[in-house]
């Protein structure tokens, strides 16, 4: 779930001639998209994609560490902005409320997002390879969460309490994920929103359980 101005980003034309230019970790991203809807993920090579951003092969894997990373790359800045913005959070802010305000201020997607997002999820849905590498993904972005609650609640990381709200977290910013790219008509904040919302008020009563 990237920032929605990364999106905006001219598609890179195709392969250059001469001394291969500099290029980003977004480029190859656009490429990579490309190749991956038109060629198939399993027949694009590194290669073409390197040759498509008129880069080696060397360089794109200064950027991933495989072509199936590609499509993580957004989601996998998004963890380290929950992060950042969750160690910035003020102590008197309700656990549930910081949540709700860190994970929406990162998911700052529109409607026009929704093309290409419902691209990157059509291929991890459908593609074995991608599938294998999601729970990894998904893992490190809940962790996330259940991390800034137990420091905050005081109890260990790997304790029931902070491990359900991680986890229940990321269940209903999926659904609403889900949602809204079905819909397409609102920013993603919007069904975040709303989802968290109702989160929050489950979790809102005090737990006395130390489990």
């Amino acid at each position: 779930m990237p920032e929605s101005t990364d999106l905006q980003e001219h598609r890179p034309a195709g392969p250059k001639r001469g001394r291969p230019p500099g290029t980003s970790a977004r480029e190859l991203e656009l490429i990579s998209l490309r190749l991956f809807t038109d060629v198939g993920f399993d027949d694009t090579t590194v290669e073409r994609i390197a040759a498509e951003a008129g880069v080696s092969r060397r360089t794109f894997f200064r950027y991933f560490e495989s072509k199936a990373d590609v499509l993580w790359h957004a989601f996998d800045g998004e963890v380290r902005a929950l992060r950042a913005a969750f160690a910035a959070v003020p102590d008197d802010l309700a656990v549930m409320d910081a949540i709700r305000q860190v994970v929406v201020g990162v998911n700052r997607y529109r409607a026009e997002d929704v093309a290409e997002l419902r691209t990157r999820m059509n291929l991890i849905s459908s593609v074995p390879a991608l599938q294998a590498s999601a729970a990894h993904h998904y893992d490190d972005w809940e962790r996330a969460v259940s991390e800034f609650a137990a420091a905050r609640l005081g109890r260990p990381a790997d304790s029931l309490y902070p491990l359900a709200i991680g986890r229940a977290t990321l269940a209903v910013c999926r659904a609403a994920y889900d949602r809204w790219v079905d819909q397409a008509d609102a920013d993603l904040t919007v069904y975040l929103d709303q989802a968290l919302g109702a989160l929050a008020a489950g979790f809102a009563a005090d737990r006395s359980s130390s489990a």
